[in-house]
């Protein structure tokens, strides 16, 4: 009897152990498809010229909007990362003697779930509405806005990953709560907050909504963000909605683009991190 439910038991372990192959195969052929096809279709588009001239140039290009794209996101995570991992460290750290742990967290989880349209509305009422024009300001405001909650609560689970005897044998040592935080604590779950970090950064790098009603877009090389500010976004949003094959074609390569940008961040971040470590 108890070697036919050990058989049972290796049979089940070895068909959910193949579902689960078989789901990762799946994933990763997808994966494969998808890039496959950017590839074939942006590609006849790409060349330098598509790098360095602008939209009313011939042939047109997109310089403006990558630099654009770049420095909307850097804003936004020089202002989202920050907040999102002291709030996460604050739900971690700090919840047992706070009564705000419950509230913070739950804000967040609601933030989280909150339509990126409905950011473009509350960035374009309390910055463009106050400022009397679209800037770049308020794009980098509301794509901070959406990074903040997903670093929040990452930086918060992942921090509960550190074994907490790590905390004790520093505060046994005579470290401080905030010296443990700063040089056991963050040290230790380093590689996960970055993972959490670079997933937000993506998120935010191919919105559209919230840029349509904050920074709105320009044809023109702009690196004022006071004034309205280019993206790859919004730029692909404009090509795809025109008629003209080359449009269709110059927006398939802004796609192509926008996915290698937010590769190459996750490769050299991940790169450096690594040896950091």
């Amino acid at each position: 009897m108890p070697s036919l439910q050990n058989s049972r038991a290796r049979f089940s372990s070895q068909i959910m152990h193949g579902v689960c192959t078989a789901c990762a195969v799946v994933i990763i052929a997808t994966l494969i498809l998808i890039t496959g096809y950017l590839l074939i279709i942006g590609l006849h588009s790409l060349n330098w010229r598509f790098f360095f001239n602008l939209p009313q140039d011939n042939p047109p290009g997109m310089r403006n909007s990558i630099e654009g794209t770049i420095i909307l996101v850097a804003l936004a995570a020089a202002g989202g990362i920050p907040i999102g991992m002291l709030a996460g460290i604050y739900l971690s750290e700090y919840e047992a003697n706070s009564v705000l742990a419950a509230p913070v967290r739950f804000v967040a989880d609601v933030l989280a779930g909150v339509p990126s349209i409905v950011v473009g509305i509350l960035g374009y009422e309390l910055m463009v509405v106050p400022m009397g024009t679209y800037s770049g300001w308020a794009g980098a405001a509301a794509l901070a806005f959406i990074m903040i909650p997903l670093v929040a609560r990452t930086t918060e689970e992942m921090l509960r990953l550190v074994p907490g005897s790590y905390r004790e044998a520093s505060i046994a040592l005579g470290a401080t709560k905030a010296g443990t935080i700063m040089r056991v604590v963050i040290p230790s779950a380093t590689g996960s907050l970055v993972t959490g970090a670079m997933l937000a950064i993506a998120r935010v790098a191919g919105e559209t909504a919230p840029l349509l009603f904050t920074a709105v877009g320009s044809a023109r090389l702009v690196h004022d963000p006071g004034r309205p500010f280019p993206s790859l976004t919004l730029r692909i949003y404009e090509l795809s909605n025109e008629p003209s094959p080359e449009s269709r074609s110059q927006a398939w390569s802004g796609i192509l683009v926008l996915i290698a940008l937010i590769f190459a961040v996750n490769l050299s971040v991940r790169y450096f991190t690594r040896r950091r470590k």
